[in-house]
């Protein structure tokens, strides 16, 4: 086995912070999975009704803006999710070129079987609502920092 120097350190993987934000989102992302399967949701997807069931009919761009994703990304999902019932999309009638996502009945009714998710994650956590609202806290403002050193370099 090759003996790793101290320079070397700062790249070793369990010492990358970006790789436990990563490999957390994938525990995230596998726990959510069968909870979400039993209501027909994708992981994106529930992202998606809650920006709705918080605020009902808004524009592409609107929930893009929320999510952090684009309408490249966010059109087929959407496209899928109105094929499923979940959305109905319609263009604007103020300005044609923006398309309205509203929820349907059904996606509406998803709202109630969805409140036992965040539960869910709390039980599996084994931590207090307050140190998670901490650590949310913390990494929303790492991930505004980051986007703001990017904005910074992209104006440059």
């Amino acid at each position: 086995m090759v003996r790793k120097s101290a320079s070397d350190q700062p790249l070793l993987l369990g010492n990358q912070l970006c790789f436990a934000i990563y490999s957390t989102a994938h525990a995230f992302n596998r726990f959510y999975k069968p909870l979400l399967d039993r209501l027909g949701l994708t992981y994106p997807q529930y992202l998606v009704m809650m920006v709705l069931w918080e605020q009902d009919g808004l524009s592409v761009k609107e929930i893009g803006e929320r999510l952090f994703l684009d309408s490249g990304t966010l059109t087929p999902l959407l496209k899928r999710m109105e094929t499923a019932g979940l959305v109905k999309r319609s263009r604007s009638t103020e300005d044609e070129r923006q398309v309205i996502i509203a929820l349907t009945p059904q996606g509406e009714g998803l709202k109630e079987k969805a409140r036992s998710l965040p539960l869910s994650i709390l039980a599996a956590s084994e931590c207090s609502v307050a140190e998670l609202a901490a650590l949310k806290k913390e990494v929303e403002a790492l991930r505004d920092k980051l986007n703001a050193a990017l904005a910074e370099k992209v104006e440059v």
